[in-house]
């Protein structure tokens, strides 16, 4: 059979099946083309969930005669000449109006700033019209109607257009966050209007129009650098997390990407902090030479490839952890939302169904109010006792006095429920006095201007775990030396990648050496791991040092059993704890990072503010 040229419509068509995999895919493209024209205001019209019309719009620089001849034309463009080492636009392949193009009805007017007269020109499944006058403000107008109905097979793997216009959304929502100066508004009859105002000057507030109001007050700045790569955005405190990862936010030197490495760094800073099937909320910027990362990995630009992803993943791990170690054990401003929310089933505001409240929060609370009718209520079952009092945690004068309390011990239970307890420690500390134990498992605590519920058992072995997390990495863990040594054969490439981080893995408890070209002998294994497959456990390092150039899993592993040991060796659910144990657990969890939620991810501890208690009791 001869070899013969393809005709340029049926290579536009090819080229549109990588580039144009749906309406979102033409948006994403035509909203970068406007911003790399230095667009400040973009509107996005669609309808039929972009399957009938997308038009974009913007006061960007414009195009002329010529100009706009060669757009439509493959790989024909203004942002790069002769290398692909420096990329600094969105854009650059050519290939994205002329795909559209052979696939769709495509018209482009525009005019340049000081033009008499706009241009116009159009292409209809591949064939091109001269270009001709129009009548056009500054910038550009790009509409795309009817895509695909040049190639009928592509429509039937579209989506619904209720799917297919939340997939153009997600594309508007990356490039505003991504872009802050920009004013963004998206309309059309299948949707409502979505508009983010610019706001160059202030980046979260972008991010939380974004995300959502709550973004902002859970979220904690990242700023790191390493060998001249740099990292800045926000990382949401663990206990902020959602049930999908659509919330997190990555961009390579302002390009919005969805890369694997990125994503699973952004997983492995969270590791031990998140419940499974939870997912943190982040949005990271990196910024480094444009030589040093390659954006041509796929004609969609979603992927890169970074010359040293190790240290890209590396950098991410280790700037988030460190921003979690400082700021992320706070409760996360939800959950007080979601307290009351499981509250208002049973609350009809005031004068209704109070009594449940009452009969399980007086109780609790009786040591600060006076009591009329409630002294002599009975207590529910499990709440701490002290001496003989139904329900209080007042101190021994001795303990008082080295807590800081003035007022003396009470003789009576209804004396001790008559006085209102001094509130030093709950002014000097952030978690607060220790004030009552609910059933034996949440410590009831007095802040300056709320309360606070503790899970003294997840609580507990979450500050178990640090410390043996803090050991892991201090010293030398200890190892059980085999009788025998393993061998591990294995391609020499993988030995040379494994020897180079045997000094780390021997810190971990891991002793290998080089047993011939192609195999390592395993001469000691971490005790904590007991008895375990060397063999897989070394071919599973070596995958992974292959992948991302660390050796973090034996680490992860490592720390996956002191979590589970951390749990047996914790304060149980149903212990009694006296108020001087109570006192130094909310102590131990100001001290140490990560205390706002256990090794499983679950909150450790919720907060309420009064103005929110005082909403249950309709005073607000």
């Amino acid at each position: 059979m001869p070899v013969r040229q393809l005709p340029e419509t049926l290579i536009n068509q090819i080229a549109a099946g990588e580039v144009i995999e749906r309406p979102a895919s033409a948006a994403k493209e035509l909203i970068e083309n406007a911003i790399d024209a230095g667009a400040t205001r973009i509107e996005i019209a669609t309808a039929g969930g972009g399957k009938s019309l997308i038009r974009i719009t913007d006061n960007g620089s414009g195009m002329d005669a010529a100009d706009i001849d060669l757009a439509v034309r493959r790989h024909c463009t203004s942002k790069i000449t002769a290398t692909l080492d420096d990329i600094r636009t969105l854009g650059f392949r050519g290939e994205a109006l002329p795909s559209i193009g052979s696939v769709a009805k495509l018209s482009i007017t525009s005019r340049r700033a000081g033009a008499d007269t706009g241009v116009e020109i159009t292409v209809v499944g591949g064939r091109v019209s001269p270009v001709r006058p129009a009548a056009a403000n500054q910038g550009t107008v790009v509409e795309v109607r009817d895509i695909f109905f040049a190639t009928p097979a592509r429509l039937k793997f579209l989506k619904s257009e209720r799917a297919e216009a939340g997939a153009i959304t997600e594309v508007v929502k990356r490039m505003a966050i991504a872009f802050p100066h920009v004013r963004f508004v998206l309309s059309g009859s299948d949707r409502s209007t979505l508009e983010f105002p610019a706001s160059p000057d202030d980046p979260l507030t972008r991010m939380a129009q974004v995300l959502g109001a709550d973004f902002k007050d859970n979220a904690i700045a990242v700023d790191a650098l390493r060998e001249d790569v740099g990292l800045k955005g926000f990382a949401g405190v663990p206990t902020f997390n959602r049930g999908n990862s659509g919330h997190q936010y990555a961009f390579v030197n302002g390009r919005p990407v969805q890369d694997k490495l990125i994503l699973s760094a952004i997983r492995g800073a969270y590791a031990e902090t998140i419940p499974s099937g939870r997912y943190p909320v982040a949005v990271l910027s990196l910024t480094l030479d444009p030589a040093l990362v390659d954006v041509n990995v796929h004609p969609a630009k979603s992927d890169v490839r970074f010359r040293d992803p190790g240290l890209v993943r590396g950098l991410i791990v280790g700037a988030i952890r460190e921003v979690l170690a400082r700021e992320g054990d706070r409760a996360s401003t939800t959950s007080a939302s979601g307290m009351m929310s499981a509250f208002r089933p049973g609350f009809g505001g005031v004068g209704y169904a109070q009594q449940p409240l009452r009969t399980a929060w007086s109780a609790a609370t009786s040591p600060y109010r006076p009591v009329s009718g409630f002294a002599q209520a009975a207590q529910p079952d499990g709440f701490y006792e002290t001496e003989q009092a139904a329900f209080e945690t007042v101190l021994s004068p001795s303990a008082r006095a080295d807590q800081g309390f003035a007022t003396p011990a009470l003789a009576t239970p209804a004396e001790r429920l008559q006085t209102s307890e001094p509130v030093e420690l709950a002014t000097r500390y952030r978690l607060g006095a220790a004030r009552a134990q609910l059933h034996a498992n949440y410590i009831v605590a007095q802040t300056e201007d709320g309360l606070v519920i503790v899970d003294q058992h997840a609580a507990h072995e979450r500050l178990v775990f640090e410390a043996m997390r803090k050991a892991l990495e201090q010293e030398r863990l200890p190892s059980q030396v085999l009788l025998i040594p393993e061998i591990v054969d294995l391609p020499e490439e993988d030995c040379d990648r494994l020897m180079v981080h045997a000094e780390a893995l021997e810190k971990l408890g891991l002793a290998i050496e080089r047993f011939g070209p192609g195999a390592v002998a395993v001469r000691e294994t971490p005790a904590l791991l007991g008895e375990v497959d060397a063999a897989r456990m070394v071919r599973d390092l070596a995958d992974e040092i292959g992948e991302w150039n660390t050796s973090e899993g034996l680490r992860g592993r490592l720390e996956h059993v002191a979590a589970t040991m951390a749990c047996h060796g914790s304060v149980r659910s149903g212990r009694r704890l006296r108020p001087e144990e109570m006192n130094a657990l909310l102590r131990d969890m100001e001290a140490t990072p990560g205390s706002g939620q256990c090794n499983h991810g679950r909150p450790t501890y919720i907060e309420l503010k009064l103005s929110d208690i005082e909403r249950l009791f309709g005073r607000s």
